[in-house]
């Protein structure tokens, strides 16, 4: 082998170590893979554990001393078929078949049915809220709702939801099922309806079960399935906010990803669990806590279908069958209204079902939005009139800003006469030296070049919460305003016969007038800002952004594009105004008695000062 192979193969060797170290993962992303080998594990756990419970109950079915099997004569008697039911279902077999009995609980907010099959919630309907189409609305009914938990008995395995469960008890208030043998042994679930609540209070009662259940790992593992129906106009918008969410005990909230097929396999303590609507929730939460779970939400793809996903949660709780224990949890079936949410508590923190924005965004919307809001609601009925007395305070708070921005742009106006001066005596290839005799200028006359941004700057936030706001808010919901029949949602004047990429198929008047006012809004500024001619495709860009507004909020809430709509009208009067009040004369005369005082140089201004004299410097070398 030659020098040059052995250099070839110790370049080759020392490329490799080098690539191997680059992509050598970190501790962080090691963590992170085996957290999902992990998940993945408890995942094809779990699917085993269906898989076979599933065979043990084909085995079952497919035995010919089912109390089903077409062997069983009919000249055999009723013992000798209950002797049959016990051999193959032991204890259990009083509890396998039946019929399905209804029953109810009401109060003022919501009425719940229950079924005896199962001992479940059959469904629940909301009170004082309609589907948009003017039917009750139902967060869940019959079998698109299952509940219970799987278990083994004489060698076959259960599931707390195809059994026929007995009543106990029945009141206005507490409904009580229960599975009891002759040996004492029973099984109860609990259900109580206080008044004037959203929150319904359920309990799994055991006594004695030691002989007659066993489950694996010494938990239940309850699982709860709700396929989520749609219940407003606008589904473009309402299934993205059909989401999983789930609190962490003593920690954060968190959600499966929206818009997507998702599951979640969880290994530490949780609080609760949440199926969210747009603008209703269904919310499990124990007393104590979940010690794991199984979350999993699959998108409905088909836009026709009257379901949007479908959820699904595992929750564990650990029990002990030898004992006799209470394990206690909680319903909320309401609407995502922040403060009844927020009546249930601050520390279970349900107001995180609202889509409010992170960070500062959200504390705008908790701390000052919501606060006005709800004082103007407790006055004033029509939310149009709701949202533009908020309009006028948020304008009037910014007013100082709007003022700034103004008087900072006019400046910048009686200036482009000397601008262009500097413009054309410096020629562009001396970009730098351009740039620094434009702001000596900007300096001697006393002007902040970004003084018509920075206002805008720190109106941002307000902007970027509301946007969260109108979306989330249900006191909007099925509101009419003008034409507008549910600020909710988008205000169709025309109904398209067709679909038009990125827009829809109808058209929203709040969404055009919004446009409009942008339009004028953004020509009377160009007319203000005209002081450079250095970005020419500046302009069109301007012009551009009223348009893709115009696409992007056509299906969004009416009450949004409604309050920007007033909010831009309301800016430019105060434009027009405060026009009238400044004369651009003096401001002229004001700069040029500014630039006449001696001016100290900034740290920036000498910077700038010394790069433009090596720049020339390294010039002059270079024509040498």
């Amino acid at each position: 082998m030659d020098r040059n192979s052995i250099t070839g193969l110790l370049l080759i060797t020392l490329i490799l170590i080098g690539f191997w170290f680059i992509n050598k993962p970190s501790q962080e992303q090691v963590e992170a893979m085996r957290q999902q080998r992990d998940s993945l594990r408890m995942v094809e756990m779990l699917e085993e554990e269906r898989r076979l419970s599933e065979e043990v109950r084909k085995e079952a079915e497919a035995t010919p001393v089912s109390l089903t099997d077409e062997t069983v004569t009919i000249t055999e008697n009723d013992t000798v078929q209950q002797q049959r039911a016990r051999q193959m279902y032991g204890q259990l077999s009083p509890f396998v078949s039946g019929e399905q009995e209804f029953f109810t609980l009401e109060n003022e907010k919501i009425i719940m049915t229950f079924t005896n099959k199962g001992g479940r919630i059959y469904s629940v309907e909301l009170k004082d809220y309609k589907t948009h189409e003017g039917e009750p609305l139902i967060l869940f009914e019959g079998e698109n709702n299952k509940f219970g938990f799987s278990f083994t008995h004489n060698t076959r395995v259960f599931n707390t939801n195809d059994l026929y469960f007995d009543v106990q008890s029945h009141s206005d208030s507490i409904i009580v099922f229960q599975i009891a043998t002759e040996q004492n042994e029973s099984l109860r679930f609990r259900y109580t309806l206080p008044e004037d609540e959203y929150m319904t209070g359920f309990a799994i009662q055991t006594q004695n079960l030691r002989n007659l259940m066993a489950t694996p790992r010494g938990t239940i593992d309850i699982n709860w399935h709700v396929e989520m129906p749609a219940f407003e106009l606008n589904r473009t918008q309402e299934q993205p906010n059909t989401r999983l969410y789930y609190k962490y005990h003593l920690s954060d909230v968190d959600n499966l990803r929206p818009g997507r097929n998702d599951s979640e396999s969880i290994r530490t303590p949780l609080k609760w669990i949440a199926f969210k609507s747009q603008f209703f929730s269904s919310i499990f939460i124990a007393e104590e806590t979940f010690t794991g779970a199984y979350l999993s939400a699959v998108q409905e793809e088909n836009e026709y279908s009257t379901f949007l996903s479908y959820k699904t949660a595992e929750a564990l709780v650990p029990v002990d069958f030898s004992l006799n224990q209470e394990h206690r949890f909680n319903f909320y079936f309401g609407p995502n209204h922040y403060y009844t949410l927020n009546s249930y508590g601050k520390d279970l923190e349900f107001n995180r079902l609202l889509p409010l924005g992170w960070g500062i965004f959200g504390w705008i919307n908790r701390f000052a939005v919501i606060p006005v809001f709800n004082l103007l609601e407790n006055r004033i009925a029509s939310y149009g009139i709701i949202i533009l007395i908020l309009t006028l305070l948020i304008k009037l708070v910014l007013f100082p800003l709007t003022y700034k921005s103004y008087i900072s742009t006019a400046k910048m106006k009686v200036l482009k006469p000397q601008i262009d001066e500097i413009n054309e005596r410096i020629p562009k290839d001396k970009a730098l030296e351009r740039q620094q005799a434009v702001m000596g200028l900007y300096k001697k006359a006393g002007v902040n070049p970004m003084g018509g941004c920075l206002p805008m700057l720190l109106q941002m936030p307000i902007l970027i919460a509301l946007f969260r706001f109108f979306p989330a808010s249900i006191e909007l919901r099925q509101e009419a305003f003008l034409w507008a029949n549910d600020l909710s949602t988008y205000d169709s004047i025309i109904d398209l016969p067709f679909n038009i990429p990125f827009y829809g198929a109808h058209v929203s008047l709040f969404t055009l007038l919004m446009a409009i006012t942008n339009i004028v809004y953004t020509k009377m500024n160009m007319e203000m800002t005209q002081s450079t001619n250095q970005m020419p495709g500046m302009k069109g860009m301007m012009y551009m952004m009223p348009v893709m507004f115009l696409f992007f909020f056509n299906s969004y809430s009416s009450g949004l594009s409604y309050y920007y709509f007033i909010s831009t009208l309301i800016t430019i009067f105060q434009t027009i105004i405060i026009k009238q009040f400044v004369d651009e004369k003096k401001l002229l005369k004001k700069i040029q008695a500014n630039q006449k005082k001696p001016v100290k140089k900034s740290k920036f201004a000498q910077r700038l000062e010394d790069m433009a004299k090596q720049q020339q410097q390294i010039k002059k070398k270079g024509k040498r």
